[in-house]
């Protein structure tokens, strides 16, 4: 099996972190504040969709094409990987709901889309699990 390039990924779980670290750091009513909300924001929205394409990638010997992978919907990509023991069903659900709540906030590109997800981010940042492909 190909090994997976996680680079990208990984620098962006980096800037979460870092820019979570700094929010937390800095007074609400600051512009900073709102740049490291944004920048949270951003590196959350780009974490879900990566984490779904290298889970797509990981998925491709399993299948009989991988155009097949290629249809499958999102959290239809993570109930694979569940099945085919990549991930477990804990992180599965978790990222199922990461992806609810991005989903049904992202009409609201306001304040609070972005309060809703800072306040998922504790529990977000702590998802260091890797697939095992």
């Amino acid at each position: 099996m190909n090994t997976i390039d996680t680079t990208y990924l990984e620098r962006c779980i980096h800037t979460l972190e870092r820019a979570y670290m700094l929010l937390q750091e800095t007074n609400p009513l600051e512009i900073d504040y709102e740049m490291y909300r944004s920048a949270c924001v951003k590196e959350f929205e780009i974490i879900l969709e990566q984490c779904g394409k290298l889970l797509r990638k990981c998925l491709k010997p399993y299948f009989h094409s991988s155009q097949a992978v290629d249809k499958l919907y999102f959290k239809d990509v993570f109930r694979q990987a569940v099945l085919r023991s990549i991930i477990t069903l804990d992180l599965c659900e978790r990222f199922l709901e990461y992806r609810d709540n991005r989903n049904n906030t992202a009409h609201d590109y306001g304040v609070n889309f972005a309060e809703e997800v800072i306040l998922i981010l504790p529990s977000f940042r702590c998802q260091r699990n890797r697939p095992s492909h």
